[in-house]
């Protein structure tokens, strides 16, 4: 089984057969987090941009249990440097590990480390483990290869960011899951900060009413098994 646990904001963890891959682990700082950054486990930490709340408390989650970082090269290096082992990737690779294979995909962003330095570009993720394939959009707009994302891979969930501002709204990524055509749709990326306040229950409607997939809210800590 697989199981998929929602921390606020992008921060999502896939346990898979005990295996948990934590996603964008931002806790400090962010006012949804249901836990602290110390009680958060993890055996492999992916890491889509080097924005403070993606970045987050990696580096910190990662040498307390001693995870894997995956992610592009320059995020990987950095965290290199601050004596964390992370595994490179960059926009279209992907690698087998112990519990499956991650692939990274392309994200319509930017991407800076916390001082300002360029941290590479920004991705999304294919995650496919257990007999299960998760697409996390991550931080992007909406852009039309997400069909072939979609056609070539079949996915069990796609994680969508819906607040704007930063990333896709509520309309832009209904849109997206009828190019993706998941299974499942899971919102992420709103509520956070005031700028990107959005209502789920409305994108739920949208999903519904436009694709044949199903759409899972999840509050902060709330688990859903695939």
């Amino acid at each position: 089984m697989v199981k998929l646990t929602f921390y606020g904001h992008s921060c999502f963890a896939i346990d898979s057969e005990g295996k948990i891959i934590l996603i964008d682990p931002f806790f400090t700082g962010n006012p949804q987090a249901p836990i602290t950054a110390d009680e958060v486990k993890a055996n492999y930490v992916l890491v889509s941009h080097g924005h403070g709340d993606h970045l987050g408390d990696t580096i910190a989650i990662a040498k307390r249990n001693k995870a894997l970082v995956i992610a592009n090269y320059e995020v990987a290096t950095y965290c290199q440097k601050h004596r964390v082992e992370a595994h490179p990737l960059h926009i279209g690779g992907g690698y087998s590990f112990p519990f499956g294979k991650v692939k990274l995909t392309i994200a319509h962003h930017g991407s800076s480390f916390p001082d300002g330095s360029y941290a590479g570009n920004p991705c999304g993720f294919l995650v496919s483990t257990g007999g299960k394939v998760i697409y996390h959009a991550c931080d992007t707009g909406l852009f039309y290869d997400m069909k072939l994302i979609g056609d070539r891979n079949p996915l069990d969930v796609a994680i969508l960011p819906i607040g704007g501002n930063f990333t896709m709204d509520m309309d832009d990524a209904a849109y997206a899951a009828g190019l993706l055509h998941p299974k499942v749709v899971i919102p992420c990326h709103y509520n956070t900060f005031d700028v990107i306040q959005q209502e789920p229950k409305e994108f739920k409607r949208k999903v519904e009413a436009e694709t044949k997939a199903k759409c899972v809210i999840l509050k902060p800590g709330e688990s859903y098994n695939l």
